[in-house]
């Protein structure tokens, strides 16, 4: 068979790859031949959807690697049509590349002792073609129904993203899944939900996410490197990881992880976090990178929106001076309490702390000087009370709520911000502290409290008077 003469057949970008043949698994990938259009996406056009990453000419019967950095998903994607005799398709969007790939490979039955054969053709497009989805498997296009359709309709995201990362370990047949949030310019990482298989026993990401653990996230998009995942299938895929990432793969020896697969959420080129799901069923592989190819493009988008409606409804929420919360959510939360939409327990404390002299800062120094002096003021009280909620309820007055700490806890926090506060050469408050013991009306601890503040304030001036009209 004329290679060349075969591959010209095709109006699409096609060519022709080989894999070397080894007793253990496979050797070198080479990209045999292309046919017109392939060569031509090597030369850079005004037109071109893409352009390859190293900007090499074509030269036929190189390694792949010469044009593209290496990717296990490529080398699984045509190993399994040319060595192993299977069709196969993707639609798929790398991270390295601003476009969809829709990519088709059918084996070749070529006389060959030391190589495998097999076509592979690509078709771009700048957006996501309903039509190429259609084509893919009935069992994927119905789970990312499924997906999309729960994600849309939710009313609870929380608890739809735990349904979601079960059907997830269900359809890779995992024994443990997990959606992980990253934040690379904060170096911080978090635990969305996750998900254990019944017969694993007890599993969670939690009981190893430390402020370190953005580094193994970090060497994650080092691994997949603009691809759109990476799937550890065997032991050949495993010892990759063996080479380039040895703390890496120490964990996974660790965990007792053999198989792993990790798809990134990439939204407005930025890795917003990662599905993970280890020792999934190698069987299913095919089937978990095409769903999960898709059905990440969707999660990412609303994991996306939710974060931004966390955003919107923190800064309304929040007192932009002091960082703590505002007048506003301290309204919201005591009508959560109260009409039962929040359960809060029989035993609680409520202290209102009002500093001392702001007026005489702003009258002598300025606002900008009385600014600084609420904003030390309320570091003060997040350091003390560092288990409760704060709230700015007025210009120089806040409010603490303490759902943890014990009556005595708190009676000591109280007492050691009171002896502070009693010299006026430092930050000064007068404090008022309820507690409640039997759940009764918040509304009633807070005038208690509030009470009790003023009376402190008036003790304050009492044994201070030079302060009095401070």
């Amino acid at each position: 068979m004329d290679l060349q003469e075969y591959v010209n057949q095709f109006d699409s970008m096609t060519c022709i790859m080989s894999v070397e043949k080894k007793p253990n698994g496979y050797g070198k990938m080479r990209i045999e031949v292309g046919n017109k259009a392939y060569a031509a996406s090597f030369e850079k056009h005004d037109d071109s959807l893409i352009e390859m990453p190293f900007g090499k000419k074509f030269v036929p019967g190189l390694e792949y690697t010469e044009y593209l950095p290496k990717d296990l998903n490529f080398e699984h994607f045509i190993y399994s049509s040319a060595v192993l005799k299977k069709p196969m398709h993707a639609y798929i969007h790398p991270e390295r590349f601003d476009i969809w790939f829709n990519i088709f490979s059918m084996p070749l039955d070529f006389d060959d002792p030391f190589k495998c054969y097999c076509t592979y053709t690509q078709e771009l497009s700048t957006e996501m073609n309903t039509e190429s989805i259609q084509s893919l498997s009935t069992k994927t296009t119905s789970d990312v129904l499924k997906t999309c359709i729960k994600l849309r309709s939710t009313k609870n995201f929380l608890k739809t993203m735990d349904e979601v990362i079960e059907d997830i370990r269900k359809i890779c047949k995992s024994n443990y899944c997990c959606i992980m949030l990253t934040d690379f310019k904060a170096r911080k990482c978090s635990l969305l939900c996750e998900n254990t298989a019944p017969e694993a026993g007890y599993h969670t990401l939690l009981d190893y996410l430390d402020d370190s653990f953005i580094n193994y996230a970090q060497t994650w998009l080092d691994a997949i490197n603009g691809s759109t995942c990476l799937l550890i299938r065997n032991e050949q895929e495993k010892n990759e990881i063996k080479e380039k990432y040895p703390e890496w793969y120490q964990s996974m020896q660790y965990a007792q992880i053999e198989r792993l697969a990790l798809f990134p959420l990439n939204y407005s080129d930025e890795t917003i976090g990662f599905i993970w799901a280890t020792n999934f069923a190698p069987e299913e592989s095919d089937h978990i990178k095409e769903t999960l190819e898709l059905s990440t493009y969707f999660i990412a988008s609303e994991i996306a929106n939710y974060q931004l409606l966390q955003k919107l409804e923190k800064l309304s929420s929040t007192d932009l001076l002091t960082g703590v919360k505002n007048r506003n959510a301290m309204n919201n939360r005591v009508l959560k309490i109260l009409t039962g939409r929040e359960r809060v327990p029989n035993h609680y404390g409520v202290i209102f702390a009002d500093l001392n002299s702001l007026k005489t800062v702003n009258d002598n120094e300025g606002h900008n000087a009385g600014d600084e002096l609420i904003k030390n003021a309320a570091d003060i009280l997040k350091s003390t009370f560092e288990n409760a909620e704060i709230y700015r309820a007025g210009g120089d007055e806040f409010l603490i709520i303490s759902m943890k700490d014990s009556k005595e806890i708190l009676d000591q926090k109280v007492e050691k911000l009171r002896k502070d506060s009693d010299d006026p050469e430092k930050i000064s408050f007068a404090v008022g502290f309820y507690y409640e013991e039997r759940g009764g009306d918040i509304r009633a601890a807070m005038r208690e409290a509030d009470t009790l503040m003023y009376e402190d304030k008036k003790a304050f001036y009492n044994r201070h008077p030079e302060c009095r009209y401070r």
